[in-house]
């Protein structure tokens, strides 16, 4: 059943989309902000909005993964502003501290954020048209067209974006090591 039908079907189906998307959208935004609770709160707040506005969704191919990834672009660009706000006023106010590690599940964590972080970073050296792509076609498994719709820009255009991204992040990977650009695949 595809998601048009879904989306007909208002709350039963609606939860069938969420257990559809939902892992792709997380890891979407997990790898945008490289923190796992972050990225669990913000991926509902993706599908809240999509509830909110499943008036509007465009589907493509008969999926509305695309419509979700950049409603999840746009919650994360959202949290990061407050996350800066809030971070400006609590360092104003409260000393940094620092919480110790309580379990080896917290210390994988920790290092799959720092990674993560690591992995923004390479990707942050590329222009945002082509962190975009990277984002889209990478790490959330979107075909050129799907990712076009997202972006909402021509199929040549994802195509030219992708493959300079790919002559770039190959020219970085004399600075990093392979294993890494791997993770971004």
């Amino acid at each position: 059943m595809g998601d048009g039908e879904l989306w007909e079907r208002g709350p039963d189906g609606f939860g069938v989309l969420f257990d559809r998307h939902a892992k792709v959208v997380y890891n979407f935004v997990f790898r945008r902000i490289g923190s796992w609770s972050d990225a669990e709160d913000l991926t509902s707040l993706v599908f809240l909005h999509a509830w909110r506005r499943r008036s509007d969704v465009v589907l493509v191919h008969d999926s509305a993964l695309p419509w979700l990834l950049r409603t999840a672009d746009y919650v994360v660009r959202n949290e990061r502003r407050r996350q800066r706000f809030r971070w400006l006023n609590v360092h104003k106010q409260v000393p940094a501290t620092d919480e110790p590690d309580h379990a080896d599940r917290v210390v994988a964590r920790i290092d799959d954020e720092r990674e993560a972080r690591r992995l923004r970073a390479l990707l942050e050296k590329l222009p945002r048209h082509e962190q975009e792509i990277v984002e889209l076609c990478f790490w959330s498994g979107l075909d050129a067209q799907s990712a076009a719709v997202a972006l909402d820009v021509p199929l040549g255009t994802v195509k030219s974006r992708l493959a300079r991204a790919r002559k770039r992040l190959r020219e970085l990977s004399v600075v990093v090591p392979s294993d890494s650009l791997e993770k971004l695949s």
